[in-house]
């Protein structure tokens, strides 16, 4: 008898919550759990023999939603009590496959008519940046994804990209139209006079050699704006 209890003792007591969470996962899927939940989940294959929850708790109150965590920088993931570079590592291989699962879901289908898709990818891919970051989206004459290639990485509020640059990846890929896509890491999509000026002259480039510019999309924490819905373009 003293041998069960000791044995009982000895369990520890993140053991039944795991499996309750796990439960619960299965039962009621993402929207069963809050996000400090599911990222436990997720954590319990990294670290294997402690409390989660206090971890997952602290990201999500440092970083403010699951996907902010998994977008977060490694440095600043490492700085939260009980994460080492190695989990932080872990968490960014889960945003790698977020991002590629929505890469897929577009790459070789007419965007045109996948536009909810294209703009959940574009969200996934850049709403939590840091720095400004300038996508081109290549697609063939039937609009099909063909490429997504980041031509431009900068500051906190500029992403230099040349039109020359463009036009030379257009024409390596054969593209006859292109999407033009560049986050806002302060959160508000609102398009600036400069991203006016270097869209008009990104689509005076493209004219001459028969690429179509179909949009520019300004990525947001909440929101995207569209320079062609906005009448920009």
């Amino acid at each position: 008898m003293a041998e069960k209890v000791k044995a009982k003792a000895a369990k520890p007591h993140y053991h039944g919550h795991r499996d309750r969470l796990r439960a619960r996962f299965a039962e009621g899927g993402i929207d069963a759990l809050a996000d400090y939940e599911l990222l436990e989940l997720y954590l319990f294959r990294s670290i294997l023999r402690r409390d989660v929850k206090p971890i997952a708790k602290a990201l999500i109150a440092k970083f403010g939603s699951f996907a902010e965590v998994i977008a977060a920088p490694i440095d600043q993931l490492s700085e939260v009590k009980g994460v080492s570079e190695k989990i932080a590592l872990d968490l960014k291989i889960l945003r790698a496959a977020a991002t590629k699962l929505g890469q897929e879901s577009i790459l070789g289908r007419p965007v045109l008519s996948s536009w909810t898709a294209l703009l959940d990818y574009c969200r996934s891919a850049m709403q939590f940046e840091t720095t400004e970051q300038f996508r081109v989206l290549f697609l063939d004459k039937k609009n099909r994804l063909i490429a997504d290639e980041i031509l431009g990485q900068g500051t906190v509020d500029r992403a230099p990209v040349y039109p020359r640059e463009i036009l030379k990846r257009a024409l390596a890929h054969e593209s006859t139209a292109i999407i033009l896509a560049h986050n806002h890491p302060s959160g508000d999509p609102t398009p600036s006079q400069s991203d006016i000026d270097m869209t008009k002259e990104i689509v005076q480039a493209c004219k001459p050699i028969g690429v179509a510019v179909h949009d520019h999309l300004i990525i947001g924490r909440e929101n995207i704006a569209s320079f062609k819905t906005l009448g920009l373009m």
